[in-house]
């Protein structure tokens, strides 16, 4: 099913819809480049806000998915997927329009990732979790996600949040800066085109110019670091003890499914 596009109060509403909690899968990324295509054609003036559906944004990677990538042993194959991914980021992080992640609820991992690629961030004030939990599950962290983290979030917390993969509650996330606001459920549409409203459509270029500008040096770094050091990620994946952790998270969510 193609993510749902809605035209609300002037912005280009986004609902991500592939499965229930949007975990993240070859399937994701065909449907996030189909979403973008459209807005592209069809809403190319809009801002846009992003927002999942229930009590998730995004949950991330699709394990399952993944780690079969993941333990195959095939640096062509986990080559790949690194790059689908990369490229499902990037989609979102340069987008010439404004762009607001309404975050609904838990947002980890990739899907913290994905709330990070936009401009903006509005989170709902309810039990959720938020947080990077590669690194503790066996999963290196590839450069292009590091240096969009970073220019998110600032190379402390960048460091923090990366390298010890907690999760947190909303009020602690955002003290941490992940978010712009946190509101109230029946508030978060309605601050997340607030946001999204940031310009009228005749600043449109302005607004791209600014951005690219302000993105110039990270987009540089993606550029010169993601051939050197993602050329590591194949072995660093295949690790025999990262395969160890890999299979443990594997095994505890098979837990909570029966």
């Amino acid at each position: 099913m193609s993510w749902d596009i809605e035209v609300v109060d002037g912005c280009a509403v986004v609902r991500m819809n592939t499965n229930k909690v949007n975990v993240q899968n070859d399937q994701f990324f065909i449907d996030l480049h189909q979403a973008f295509d459209r807005l592209e054609r069809e809403f190319s003036e809009l801002p846009v806000v992003l927002t999942g559906q229930g009590d998730a944004f995004s949950a991330g990677i699709d394990f399952q998915y993944s780690f079969e990538i993941f333990g195959s042993g095939s640096p062509d194959m986990i080559r790949e997927w690194y790059r689908t991914y990369r490229e499902t980021n990037l989609r979102i992080f340069k987008y010439p329009r404004p762009t607001v992640a309404a975050i609904n609820g838990h947002a980890i991992a990739g899907g913290l990732i994905t709330a990070l690629d936009c401009d903006f961030r509005v989170a709902a004030r309810k039990p959720s979790k938020f947080g990077l939990n590669e690194v503790p599950i066996g999963i290196p962290m590839p450069a292009a996600y590091v240096e969009i983290i970073k220019y998110t979030l600032g190379d402390q917390v960048a460091a923090l949040t990366t390298l010890r993969g907690e999760l947190y509650g909303v009020e602690e996330a955002a003290k941490l800066g992940f978010f712009h606001e946190v509101v109230e459920p029946d508030q978060l549409m309605a601050t997340a085109i607030r946001y999204a409203r940031c310009i009228t459509p005749d600043c449109n270029t302005a607004y791209a110019m600014s951005k690219k500008a302000l993105q110039d040096s990270v987009l540089r770094q993606i550029d010169e670091r993601t051939g050197a050091l993602d050329a590591q990620l194949p072995a660093g994946m295949s690790d025999e003890r990262n395969r160890r952790a890999q299979d443990r998270r594997r095994q505890e969510i098979m837990n909570k499914r029966k």
